[in-house]
């Protein structure tokens, strides 16, 4: 079925009405039928149209005569072996319907002719009739030909006056319209299909001025109302002119003479006599599907009839062809199933379910928030933990926001808006990374804009009890649990141990489930011995079998751990996933091994010098087996005898819970949520910041966090933090109760600037230092300044400078760039003693230095734009460095958002807007408008380039097909995805400029009362 037909009107949704009659047919079925004795509530066509006349002409009466042959007793049998009217309840409700729904009217000609102007002028909605809907459903083919019979009696009617009655033909074509759309088009004859089709178009295609032109023009609104009418070609449309001109010609006096029977007759014989349509059968396939679906709709999801619009889950079936094809999914597992038609998920209750790797949770959040943007027509925000798991959502979804049109809307590294632009029209899906998320929603409270957000889904919700991060992620749910009573929120996360107090966090329900659809297996492997993880036994252990791989001697210098026994047991046939404890050893991991994916290696139960967690441990393993290609999945974890004790409690061990990370850090995460509470005048009395911390989750885990502390406490003390650091105000009140202190709180100009950009507490005070600092004496001869000034502060310490390496550099710089050197506080006598092992006796800031070796990192990378050669040159990992080089966009972005609130820094805001541009991307200027489209890299944009796709629309128009022979190494899925996400990105664009045209020339709602005087002044 095409769903695109019937979901062309943006405005109407026309699904809902057809429920709407589908529901009141059985009232219509169950009402007795109305007596067959005649009175004034049920006339025949005729009679109502003849009283019309009557009622507009009242000195023009009819003879008895005439009333007789126009008349039609409801005994009399018109149609032979056709059941009669009187035993056609549908019909005769059909007529008391539209008797009902359009009164005879009573006004004088000019009146009349004025409205009937009026209503040529205006065109009609959707026509919505549940008798109609009724008689075409229970009465088969007897009321398609009385409602079309009926249509063209009443086209060809005239008043007295010679006018076409244009009220009442509208009336009745829209009426046989109806049924005919909503009805069984196999069961009509074929040649009362092309009949009606041959008039629709006749209709559509004349508009003349002349009277006949006026009835046309009524009846192609009907039409228009119904866009899968099939057209004709023109020979037919002028063949059915000249018939139907022959009628008007020579029949329109005979037709006032004969009876309803014989005019009935004679339009039937005219139907036979219309040639047959020859390529309506698929549209009247398609007409039916649309009306099976429509029932299925109803029988899926009676809970939320309001908000339905199909048969999967409340949502077209098309979403399910598209997953399947996009996927390859074609049915839901069990629990998925069971998790939609929760109660909670009818009820839109907060929800978190828990699953183990690889279940098959993130299809559940996929079908909700599709719910969310297409049934109820809200914005929906989908919160995930890595930047590269958001870029892949985005191009994975971008496919369904075409076919759906609503946006996807990329939060990562330097990407998004704040706020985001407000849609008229489309809804909006953001991906956003959990920074990102968080400025986000601090932008939609500030503008009062969070009511928009329908839905908010977190993958990862574990990640709460992460550190820094998960202090963001309570940041952000805790707000929107604040400040609106309307957003959904979903959290899907692996089996946690402490869930109940999660759910107290969220005021949610919980779903859980052990099902994974591929088995798994876990062993652990010391020296060349593999044991199998078995919870049965007393240490856990049971001996399975003895790696057995000839090794030579150059071959264990280089694989000491026998990796490649381990993955050569499974490739080519199967494949395989290592995970290694840092980004170096991988590179020198995948130097001899083929990365694939199925049995996972684990290189060592560290992850840099941290031990792994058992929540990373299950995650990791969680990935081996591919479900409908693997029947198990192993997993092997490689450590030493020193580490046997710590491995055994890892694979034993219960899930560790989940806790606040607010204190984190000497609690510098209720700081930065205290500010912006303040900032976004969320709370700015002691009071509500109390009511508002009580609803955190480090407010739900008090008892457990605090030692000797209440919350009370532990507010006021970063309260009076904020206050040192002139972060914040307070006004305080006559009286010098030291109660009153905090009775109003308020940010300053550099509290406000810290947490619109985001930035860091620790480091708010340094970066206004340095901006500053170098207003003084900025050198703008190349961009070697700037990018010092948006260098992370955060990553210095993971980075330890090679004197040389920084000598040599120093050496190879202009004498423009050398003078940044003594500017930021690294002079080259420093650098001489550094490289050749000298004691240094100036006093010079280490920290200072280490940021400026990394800004010289950046700044290669910026004018040398190949990630190899600098990381070559400066001995790093192209790990760290394409790291350094997102956080270093990032960053950029919050100083740019920083000055912006600061009037003194206005001249940093067009230098850091164009340096943010170019740190996101940092390839030649041909390649940025490639690169802006999610997934696309520089060695891919550079292959696109040199096949032709020179620019965003140039990929947004291209074939996938064309994409997979031209471009090496892309699959047909990556294509495709490639190509949705440039339309997508098109689409976002446009509609931008659309939105802001429409503002533009929107007229303002206070604009005063414009008087014109009479007499001009001059």
């Amino acid at each position: 079925m095409d769903l695109d037909q019937a979901n062309e009107s943006q405005d109407t949704n026309q699904w809902v009405p057809v429920r709407k009659r589908i529901r009141e047919k059985n009232i219509r079925v169950n009402t007795p039928p109305p007596s067959k004795k005649k009175n004034n509530n049920y006339l025949s066509v005729p009679e109502m149209i003849v009283k019309q006349e009557e009622e507009i002409h009242p000195a023009a009466s009819l003879t008895q005569d005439y009333m007789e042959q126009v008349d039609c007793d409801s005994q009399e049998d018109l149609f032979g072996d056709y059941d009669s009217f009187a035993d056609d309840s549908c019909f005769l409700a059909q007529l008391e319907d539209a008797e009902r729904q359009y009164p005879i009217f009573t006004s004088s000609p000019a009146e009349s002719e004025q409205e009937d102007r009026k209503d040529a002028v205006e065109p009609l909605t959707t026509f919505q009739n549940p008798n109609l809907l009724n008689c075409s459903q229970s009465n088969d083919n007897k009321a398609h030909k009385h409602s079309a019979e009926d249509a063209i009696l009443a086209t060809d009617k005239q008043d007295s006056s010679g006018k076409k009655s244009n009220v009442a033909s509208e009336q009745i074509c829209t009426e046989a319209l109806s049924v005919l759309h909503v009805g069984n088009v196999d069961e009509l004859p074929s040649s009362q299909l092309a009949l009606m089709e041959d008039f629709n178009s006749t209709l559509i295609k004349h508009r003349s001025k002349s009277l006949v032109s006026e009835t046309s023009e009524v009846s192609n609104y009907c039409v228009n109302d119904h866009p899968n009418i099939p057209s004709h070609s023109e020979n037919e449309t002028l063949s059915l002119n000249k018939i139907q001109n022959q009628s008007r010609t020579t029949n329109s006096g005979a037709n006032k003479q004969m009876s309803l029977k014989d005019q009935m007759k004679n339009a039937m014989a005219g139907n036979a006599a219309a040639p047959v349509p020859q390529a309506s059968r698929s549209k009247q396939l398609k007409e039916i599907g649309l009306s099976e679906e429509i029932n299925i709709a109803l029988k899926t999801i009676e809970a939320t009839s309001g908000v339905d619009i199909g048969p999967f889950y409340g949502l077209p079936s098309k979403v399910k062809d598209l997953i399947f094809q996009f996927k390859g999914i074609k049915e839901l597992y069990e629990w998925q199933h069971t998790c939609l038609t929760l109660e909670s998920v009818q009820e839109r209750k907060n929800l978190i379910y828990s699953l183990p790797t690889s279940g098959g949770k993130t299809l559940v959040a996929e079908i909700l928030f599709m719910q969310e943007l297409l049934c109820r027509k809200n914005d929906v925000l989908f919160v995930l933990p890595y930047v590269a798991l958001v870029q892949e959502k985005v191009r994975g979804l971008s496919s369904f926001g075409i076919e759906f049109d609503f946006l996807v809307e990329e939060y990562a590294g330097s990407k998004g808006k704040f706020p985001p632009i407000k849609r008229r029209r489309k809804k909006s899906l953001y991906i956003a990374t959990i920074e990102k998320a968080h400025s986000l929603v601090n932008s939609l409270i500030e503008t009062e804009r969070i009511n928009s957000l329908g839905l908010v889904v977190v993958d990862e919700l574990h990640m709460l009890g992460e550190g820094s991060r998960g202090a963001i992620l309570e940041m952000v749910l805790s707000k929107i649990l604040y400040t609106s009573k309307n957003t959904q929120i979903i959290g899907m996360s692996a089996t946690l141990n402490n869930v109940s107090d999660l759910q107290r966090f969220l005021r949610a329900e919980h779903y859980t489930s052990n099902f994974r659809p591929v088995q798994l297996k876990e062993f652990v492997k010391i020296h060349d011995s593999i044991y199998e993880v078995d919870n049965k036994s007393e240490d856990y252990f049971t001996f399975s079998r003895v790696l057995s791989y000839k090794y030579s001697s150059n071959m264990e210098k280089i694989d000491p751990d026998h990796l490649i026994a381990l993955v050569t047991e499974v490739i080519p046939k199967y494949s395989c996933l290592v995970f290694c404890p840092t980004k170096k050893n991988c590179e020198n991991v995948s130097k001899m091994l083929c990365k694939y994916l199925s049995k996972v290696v684990l290189r060592s139960p560290y992850v840099a010098r941290d031990f792994l967690r058992r929540s990373q441990y299950k995650q990791m393993i969680g990935r081996a087996g591919r479900a409908g290609i693997d029947t198990q999945g192993e997993s092997i974890l490689i450590t030493q005898e020193q580490d046997k004790k710590l491995v055994r409690d890892l694979v034993s061990r219960p899930l560790e819970g989940c806790y606040s990370n607010l204190l984190h850090d000497n609690e510098k995460g209720i700081k930065d949520l205290l500010l912006s509470l303040i900032g976004l005048k969320v709370a700015q009395t002691l009071d509500k910041i109390v009511e508002f911390m009580a609803g955190t989750l480090l407010g739900v885990q008090q008892e457990q966090l605090f030692k000797g502390k209440g919350i009370l406490e532990v507010i006021e003390q970063a309260l009076e933090q904020l206050l040192e650091k002139g972060l914040i105000e307070s006004k305080v009140s006559s009286s010098s109760n030291e109660e009153e202190m905090y009775h109003k709180l308020q940010v300053t100009k550099l509290g406000h600037a810290t947490f619109k950009g985001s930035i860091d507490l620790v480091y708010c005070d340094t970066l206004n230092t340095d901006l500053k600092k170098s207003l003084e004496g900025l050198v703008l001869g190349n961009y070697l300044h700037l990018i010092y000034l948006v260098t992370p502060y955060d990553m210095v310490s993971q980075c330890t400078p090679d004197w040389m390496v920084y000598f040599r550099q120093f050496h190879q710089l202009d004498i423009v760039e050398q003078k940044v050197f003594a500017i930021v506080g690294v002079p080259e006598s420093f650098l001489t003693k550094k490289a050749s092992g000298q004691a240094v006796r100036k006093t010079v800031d280490g920290f200072v230095v280490a940021r400026f070796y990394l800004s010289l990192v950046l700044y290669s990378l910026f004018k040398e734009m190949n990630t190899w050669a600098v990381a070559q040159k400066f001995n790093m990992s192209r790990g760290f460095m394409q790291n350094l080089l997102n956080s270093a966009a990032a960053f950029s972005s919050s100083v740019l958002h920083f000055c912006e609130e600061l009037e003194e820094f206005w001249a940093y805001q067009a230098l850091f807007q164009d340096l943010t541009h170019k740190l996101s991307y940092c390839v030649k200027p041909e390649l940025v408008s490639l690169m802006e489209v999610s997934g696309v890299l520089e060695a891919r944009a550079r292959q696109l380039y040199k096949a032709g796709y020179k620019s965003l629309s140039y990929l947004a128009n291209a074939s996938p097909e064309v994409l997979v022979q031209t471009i090496k190494h892309m699959s047909k899925r990556q294509a495709k995805q490639i190509v949705s996400s440039a339309k997508m990105l098109l689409n976002e664009k446009a509609e931008a400029l659309q939105e802001e045209v429409e503002e533009l020339l929107q007229l303002p709602i206070d604009l005063p009362l414009q008087s014109v005087s009479n007499e001009t002044s001059w």
